[in-house]
């Protein structure tokens, strides 16, 4: 091992928890279009984070971090569900009416770029010239995937560019969310009540947004949509997310993000798997790009230090 390099422990303690994510949330995509035939996205995202905020809660009092919070706490928690399981969610819900899960996926690994931003300005974490270059990179394959998807959707060009429009509002949403995690308020409360608490009021707020847009709870009863609601609450929500946030308050929003180089690509192969997404040159492409992009920016030694 050489003089500068960690110990396999930490390398070990950072790409366990990447893989974890990775594959987990890589998945999701797929398993989100299927709960889009019958019940009103906003609907599934209350379900989801029910479940999710459930489970975060049962796994606090197992850990014995109790179940309170004093008042700056509860404001953390609905700000952060407010954000992430509110606002982040309806967008990717909304934008998979319009485009496929892999490309909701490709624009979502853009979210290294806000990330990035974000933790510069309200945590001081420089950005480093890889960082800028990759992003910009990453930047121009989105665009050709703009341009593919406004060709070939068959809704039309207007409803593919409202897809990716909602997408990018959703990674603005999560950017703000995992940047709220980095802050000094996130780490004085335990992880597992303060994150269940957040998602059972994001929660509630979805259920009170569905219930004033679209009219009293519909449940879709095919099997596939309960398991679903299930593996999206329990592994692809209250484990991810646990996971997924603690490497925030660990090494920092702008490198945690780098968790979305390998998502898209998991997610667009269960797309052409299961949805039929048809590749061209033009999304080969930009894919091409976005995952090199980010790869620059990870090369970076200091990215955001």
């Amino acid at each position: 091992m050489s003089e500068g390099a960690p110990p396999q422990s930490t390398r070990l303690s950072v790409l366990i928890p990447f893989a974890i994510v990775t594959l987990i949330w890589g998945s999701t995509w797929i398993v989100i279009r299927d709960q889009l035939s019958v019940v009103p996205p906003s609907w599934s995202v209350t379900y989801r984070f029910t479940v999710a905020g459930v489970t975060m809660l049962a796994w606090a009092l197992l850990r014995g971090d109790g179940l309170r919070l004093d008042a700056r706490g509860w404001r953390f928690a609905v700000l952060l569900g407010l954000a992430q399981f509110v606002f982040n969610f309806n967008f990717v819900y909304r934008a998979e009416q319009h485009i496929t899960s892999g490309v909701v996926a490709v624009v979502y690994a853009l979210l290294l770029v806000p990330n990035a931003v974000l933790a510069r300005v309200f945590l001081g974490q420089r950005m480093g010239r890889q960082l800028v270059i990759g992003s910009a990179i990453a930047m121009a394959g989105v665009a050709l995937l703009f341009v593919h998807e406004a060709r070939l959707s068959p809704v039309g060009p207007h409803a593919a560019l409202l897809g990716i429009g909602i997408a990018l509002l959703g990674v603005l949403s999560a950017s703000t969310a995992n940047v709220m995690q980095a802050t000094s308020t996130a780490k004085a409360y335990p992880m597992a009540t303060a994150l269940g608490w957040a998602m059972l009021s994001g929660a509630a707020i979805d259920a009170l947004f569905a219930l004033a847009t679209v009219g009293p709870p519909v449940f879709d009863p095919r099997p596939s949509y309960g398991l679903g609601i299930l593996y999206l609450g329990v592994l692809g929500s209250a484990l991810t997310f646990s996971i997924y946030f603690r490497l925030i308050r660990t090494i920092g929003p702008a490198k945690a993000a780098y968790t979305s180089v390998l998502i898209p690509v998991i997610a667009m192969v269960f797309s052409t798997l299961f949805e039929g997404y048809l590749w061209s040159a033009l999304a080969a492409g930009g894919a091409v790009l976005v995952v090199a992009g980010l790869v620059v920016a990870l090369k970076a030694r200091r990215p955001n230090r």
